[in-house]
């Protein structure tokens, strides 16, 4: 099985990438990663520690605390690929994130993107 490139970039590198697409439209770093650490299951200590190794995605998904059960409930469209339609699991992954980072910044609710209980009755 060949392994993407995107796989080997680390996520300090496209992190800056999520924080200006969030604060572009009016969201804070405190949300990015929060959703990060949602998703991941990482405090914010070890999601500083990750970043400043420079982890790469491949590395940062698969050695993650607890990737969150709920994660299977995003879907959507994420450059024109269907999230939950991805067959290989750490690009899958990689598309959940970027899929809650665009609900980030089209301003949709935190309790929503975090895809919490509350919002569904």
């Amino acid at each position: 099985m060949s392994s993407h490139r995107i796989y080997a970039v680390s996520v300090a590198s496209v992190y800056p990438l999520y924080r200006a697409k969030a604060e572009k439209k009016g969201r804070s770093k405190a949300e990015v990663d929060q959703i990060i650490c949602w998703l991941t299951g990482h405090s914010q200590t070890s999601l500083d520690e990750e970043l400043a190794r420079a982890t790469s995605f491949e590395d940062f998904f698969a050695q993650a605390p607890r990737m969150n059960p709920a994660r299977t409930l995003i879907t959507g469209v994420v450059c024109g690929v269907r999230v939950e339609e991805v067959a290989e699991p750490t690009m899958r992954e990689i598309r959940y994130l970027d899929k809650l980072i665009d609900e980030l910044a089209k301003g949709k609710a935190m309790d929503k993107i975090l895809r919490q209980k509350a919002s569904y009755p």
